[in-house]
């Protein structure tokens, strides 16, 4: 069932993609009102935008159906759920834990070395 909304949804979704293309923008009937191109399409002058605005409506409907479908789906699988939920739980002994954190030594400057750290500022 899920591998079937699949592939509803990546058809329909090309085909919005197909449908946004078709249409042309809001300032290309200003160029053709001044005559650099002609207003005439496939379905008509007015009648393109019509038909080419509600089947895009339309398909963009049912792209937003096979989403929440596909979502449905994926999460209503018995067994499934948080990636972070899915693992076994880490016990560790009493006796490994430290009873206090590890202190951290580090070595003796030099006699020398002390100003080191601020010879290395610019002045």
């Amino acid at each position: 069932m899920q591998t079937f909304f699949l592939i509803i949804h990546v058809l329909v979704a090309a085909a919005v993609i197909g449908l946004v293309l078709l249409q042309h923008g809001k300032g290309a009937d200003m160029g053709a009102a001044f005559g650099s191109g002609s207003a005439g399409s496939l379905f008509g002058a007015s009648g393109s935008a019509n038909f080419l605005s509600r089947m895009t409506a339309a398909l963009t409907a049912l792209f937003f159906v096979t989403s929440l479908s596909l979502t449905y789906l994926s999460t209503s699988k018995p067994g499934t759920g948080s990636v972070m939920s899915g693992g076994a739980p880490v016990t560790t002994p009493s006796s490994a834990l430290p009873s206090s954190p590890p202190s951290t030594v580090l070595p003796a400057a030099a006699p020398g070395e002390a100003d080191s750290k601020t010879r290395d500022i610019p002045k």
